[in-house]
Parts: structure tokens; sequence; C-alpha cells
């Protein structure tokens, strides 16, 4: 991957991790339960809130840290599928699910290219090219 490639992956990373460690935290704080009955309400398994906040806050911790970026993408990009299609969709393109496919997208290109730059996992992985079993973690 070129060098201009490797910054664009890199800012992709960062940005998205911050984007959910916030999302994912407020979960928490706002009082996990207000979700779980959320979830409840629009005809979705209540504990599935407590592994779509548990994904966003140490997913978004782990992106941010370049730790399996490809896998925690993946995960992220199936939770945005998930609320775009169980309530974003409805409300429609503005307002609706234009945040949401922004960030699948940028979810998408993480899992197809990964981002080494500034990652924990390059300095365990140096000189690897990440094809490893653990998902291509970088």
């Amino acid at each position: 991957m070129s060098n201009k490639n490797e910054i664009g992956a890199f800012l992709l990373r960062v940005v998205l991790g911050i984007v959910f460690l916030a999302h994912g935290a407020a979960k928490f704080q706002g009082g996990i339960e207000n979700i779980v009955g959320w979830f409840d309400s629009i005809g979705l398994p209540g504990g599935l809130a407590y592994v779509v906040a548990t994904i966003e806050l140490v997913g978004g911790i782990a992106l941010i840290l370049g730790i399996g970026t490809r896998i925690v993408s993946a995960l992220i990009g199936l939770i945005m599928i998930g609320a775009i299609f169980t309530v974003q969709f409805a409300v429609g393109f503005l307002g609706g699910y234009a945040y949401d496919l922004v960030l699948l997208i940028m979810a998408i290109y993480l899992v197809l290219n990964g981002s080494q730059m500034l990652s924990v996992a390059q300095l365990f992985f140096k000189g690897q090219e990440n094809n490893d079993a653990l998902g291509k973690s970088a």
C-alpha cells in the first residue's frame, strides 16, 4: 500500500474508532438498561444491546490502537447493516441512514485493506504481511 493510501487508512481507522468508542461509552453512561428496553421496543432481543455496546466500546479502542482492525471493522459493519435495516431505512436517507452508510463504507474499506500505520499490531507483526490466523489483524 502506498504511503498516501496508508495515511488515508490510518485516518479512517482512528476516526471510526473514536466514533464507536463514543457511541459505546454513551450507551453505558446513559444507562445500558435504557438501550436494552429500546432494543426490546423495536423487536430486537434486549440482550443484544450489551453485545452492540461492548463491540462499540472495546472495538473503538481496538481500532484507535490498531488491534484486530479487520475483525473489529467487520463487526462494526454488521452493526451498521443492522441499524440501517431495523431503524434508519424507514426514516429515509437524510436524517436516517446516510450517516450509518458512511460508517459502514469506512468499515468495509478497513476490512478490505486493513491499516498498519501507527498500530500496536504492527509492533508485534513487524516484517510480516499480517496475514496470520488472527484474521489479518492490522
